[in-house]
């Protein structure tokens, strides 16, 4: 796993644990918290997903290397 998407996961869980204090403490700051753990999980699966497709890229230009003759 990318470290930046750990480090947005991390994030977001604190973010849900600050939203829950909040909101049972009857504070309306809670949703300021979940709207940061909407976006802080969406970034985690953007790396997670650009991860995956670098990965992807990379398997596949090996591969067509590997397919070519070499000229001499």
């Amino acid at each position: 796993m990318p470290r930046l998407a750990l480090y947005a996961l991390v994030v977001c869980a604190l973010a849900v644990a600050a939203a829950v204090v909040s909101f049972a403490r009857g504070s309306w700051l809670g949703v300021v918290w979940v709207l940061l753990a909407g976006l802080t999980s969406n970034m985690a699966l953007y790396y997670i997903r650009r991860a995956k497709a670098a990965k992807a890229a990379a398997a596949e230009a090996t591969s067509a290397d590997a397919g070519r003759t070499p000229t001499a």
